[in-house]
């Protein structure tokens, strides 16, 4: 018996971020249920270029769910309906023989098409740039139980750091905030000692820097966190909001 699947895809064309988009269609016969989503891609790339067409650009590098890369809106819904998810540890056994799937990319302005579904999402690294390190001299490294650090704290923190800067959260939002994004790189490095130093200057400094790439604010709808293929909470935006008020005082 056949594992071969038949589904109808409607994917986005895009030639760069200022010329116009439009929608594509294609069924494919030979999509078999155990390929991941990137596979299938994959096989409509190769249908697409035998019959001498241009293929369609998508982003991927690590294809094991913790680059980020791999940033589409499936159906309406970012990395697609499979909860902490990345898009490339998505598998066609969650879809069945005959299902239609619209493929799109990150809608936000601070992330312009570059070509069909992969957009620019350097603006997160300029928000980075902005203060999500720490620079305080330490020398060199010491013994890393020389500087105690309660279980909770540090739990906390290393799972805001799971962050993978995929734009999820940005894609979700109604209003593309890039909040749960900077408030978990702002939370995980003010949660140790290392980073409470520059504590008031990096949280205004991202802050700042995120409005002024284009995003949106966050108007606590919680659709970020329900789509973070990491489950990052939107305490995390909470956080943020708290540290960002105590250093304008």
């Amino acid at each position: 018996m056949s594992d071969n699947m038949k589904i109808h895809l409607k994917y986005w064309k895009q030639d760069g971020p200022t010329a116009k988009g439009f929608f594509e269609e294609r069924t494919l016969d030979s999509v078999n249920e155990h390929m991941s989503f990137l596979e299938m891609l994959d096989v409509l790339n190769e249908e697409l270029q035998l019959e001498g067409k241009d293929p369609v650009e998508f982003d991927y590098d690590c294809r094991e769910g913790i680059c980020g890369s791999c940033n589409l809106v499936i159906n309406g819904q970012a990395h697609g309906p499979k909860a902490e998810t990345a898009c490339c540890q998505l598998h066609m056994r969650n879809y069945k023989s005959g299902d239609h799937i619209t493929i799109e990319p990150p809608r936000a302005a601070a992330f312009p098409v570059i070509k069909d579904l992969v957009v620019d999402r350097s603006a997160f690294d300029r928000i980075i740039e902005a203060g999500g390190y720490i620079s305080v001299k330490t020398g060199s490294a010491t013994e890393a139980n020389s500087i105690p650090v309660e279980k909770e704290q540090s739990d906390v923190a290393f799972d805001y750091a799971t962050c993978i800067g995929c734009g999820a959260c940005v894609a979700a939002c109604p209003n593309a905030s890039a909040s749960l994004f900077t408030g978990a790189k702002i939370a995980h490095l003010n949660k140790f000692p290392q980073g409470e130093v520059e504590r008031y200057n990096r949280v205004t400094a991202m802050v700042d820097q995120m409005e002024a790439e284009g995003f949106g604010d966050c108007s606590n709808f919680g659709e970020c966190e329900a789509v973070c293929p990491k489950g990052i909470s939107i305490s995390a935006i909470a956080e943020m909001r708290k540290d960002y008020v105590k250093a304008l005082w």
